[in-house]
């Protein structure tokens, strides 16, 4: 009997896996059946018995899914990494955000801007304003938006910019464009890793999809998509 492998995984790569899923299925006759939900919501639903056969989420959300039991330990893998950027609505005025002053310059001056206030990327943003020493200024203007639909809230008109995976704004085109990745000295990489079910109905599937998503042959794909590999596969 041919069952579906569960895939469970963070909104951020989504676009990227989605892309590569009927590739898979065409490759093997296997089926997938996919969940998205944000970083942390994916951790608490698996701790509280949510199905799956593969996991994609950050590294030591992993970890302790497997100290819990629930991944199979020594199956977690580096999937790979996805760099901050900001989004703006298509054809809107051109921005510089190449510098650090340039950026801190765009945030100041944007009506609004949306967030993630529930994901990792959120999280380390609201850290960075802080570390940047614009909280103040800049926190009165930014948008919380839930569900991982923070680059779509920019092309619904909701905020001017959007500070977001890059993955989730290449995904919102034609509507969003990507202004630009965080500057190098402020850039913070959103890593994640796979891990299989300790409780999968069919592991064997699952490590072939495991294997799949780490292979060679997809890079090019992921890398077009805003998922960067690890130059060491674990």
């Amino acid at each position: 009997m041919n069952q579906e492998i569960r895939l469970f995984g963070a909104i951020a790569v989504r676009p990227a896996v989605l892309a590569l899923i009927s590739q898979f299925e065409t490759a093997t006759g296997l089926t997938v059946a996919v969940k998205w939900e944000l970083n942390p919501t994916v951790k608490k639903q698996i701790e509280a018995g949510e199905p799956f056969d593969l996991v994609i989420i950050n590294p030591n959300l992993v970890q302790d899914l497997t100290a819990l039991g629930k991944v199979k330990a020594g199956s977690q893998v580096a999937f790979g990494r996805i760099a901050m950027g900001v989004a703006a609505k298509a054809g809107s005025r051109p921005l510089n955000i190449g510098s650090v002053g340039a950026f801190e310059h765009a945030l100041k001056s944007a009506r609004s801007i949306a967030y993630a206030s529930e994901g990792t990327s959120g999280g380390y943003f609201s850290g960075l304003l802080e570390r940047l020493g614009i909280a103040d200024e800049v926190k009165p203007k930014l948008v919380a938006v839930l569900g991982g639909q923070t680059a779509s809230a920019v092309g619904r008109g909701e905020a001017e910019l959007a500070v977001v995976p890059v993955t989730s704004i290449l995904a919102a085109a034609p509507e969003v464009i990507l202004v630009g990745r965080f500057p190098a000295e402020l850039q913070s990489y959103v890593d994640f890793a796979i891990g299989i079910s300790a409780d999968s109905t069919d592991a064997e599937a699952a490590k072939q999809l495991s294997e799949f998503l780490m292979s060679t042959a997809v890079d090019d794909i992921l890398v077009a998509m805003g998922v960067e590999r690890h130059s060491k596969r674990v």
